[in-house]
């Protein structure tokens, strides 16, 4: 097996094509909108990535069934459009140094292929506490994508992220940049301590102001309901073992 596999089911003639990228990460942010976006627009699956570089084991779904540790490629046509769109979600990211480099090369390698105009990567920005209403920071190799985003409500702030981005992220922009193809990353504020689907909404809404399509977020708020349920229930419980012993309970002791 060669370092990538791409088990191609078609190669499809798209009209100066956008790639977006959701892959997993801090909050799993640009992994839910991406496969949302997927789900809402129709997109049609055309490609597999297999790798030695993706953790050595199988998932397994329902009723016991296992599939291979695997990244995917969709497409959606809009013919009344200037630009299609190429998705690629997945399971895993690679896990070393090389292989994110030898990913995101050979991924920009098929987006020139595929004659990719744009990239857009997605993912959450950890800010270590609870978000209510998540910003939408981002970070772009082109300084009028830049322009463009800031009217739509995007954050840039010089030196922010201040670790960089990390993994598929940022390296399919850099690399993008070297051959052409610019883009924008997106990154919504998340706590980083669950899967934030109310971060991966914000994220998404900007992203489909941007290629100009509509979509429904209902799924996307019943998720981020529920995450909500579960981290009130954790709140309480905390409540409960942090506050001070009363005399009443004391008297159990000693």
């Amino acid at each position: 097996m060669r370092e990538f596999e791409f088990k191609m089911y078609e190669l499809p003639e798209l009209n100066s094509p956008i790639l977006v990228e959701g892959l997993p990460g801090v909050g799993n942010v640009g992994k839910l909108a991406a496969e949302h976006l997927i789900e809402q627009v129709d997109a049609k699956l055309f490609g597999e990535i297999f790798s030695v570089d993706f953790p050595p084991q199988v998932t397994v779904g329902e009723k016991g069934l296992i599939s291979e540790v695997k990244n995917s490629l969709y497409y959606k046509r809009f013919p009344k459009k200037d630009n299609d769109l190429i998705i690629l979600v997945g399971d895993y990211q690679g896990l070393t140094h090389q292989s994110q480099y030898r990913f995101a090369w050979s991924m920009i390698e098929l987006a020139r292929e595929l004659g990719v105009e744009r990239i857009f990567t997605l993912g959450g920005y950890g800010v270590g506490r609870l978000v209510d209403s998540p910003r939408v920071l981002g970070a772009s190799s082109d300084p009028m994508m830049i322009d463009e985003l800031k009217e739509l409500g995007v954050i840039f702030n010089e030196g922010e992220p201040g670790s960089g981005i990390v993994g598929a992220s940022g390296l399919l922009l850099g690399i993008g940049k070297l051959f052409g193809i610019y883009g924008a990353c997106l990154m919504g504020e998340t706590s980083g301590y669950f899967v934030d689907p109310n971060s991966a909404k914000a994220v998404l809404k900007v992203l489909t102001s941007y290629l100009e399509i509509e979509i429904n977020f209902e799924e996307l708020e019943d998720k981020a309901r529920r995450v909500e349920e579960i981290t009130e229930q954790i709140k309480s419980v905390e409540k409960q073992f942090s506050k001070e012993p009363s005399q009443e309970d004391l008297k159990y002791f000693g």
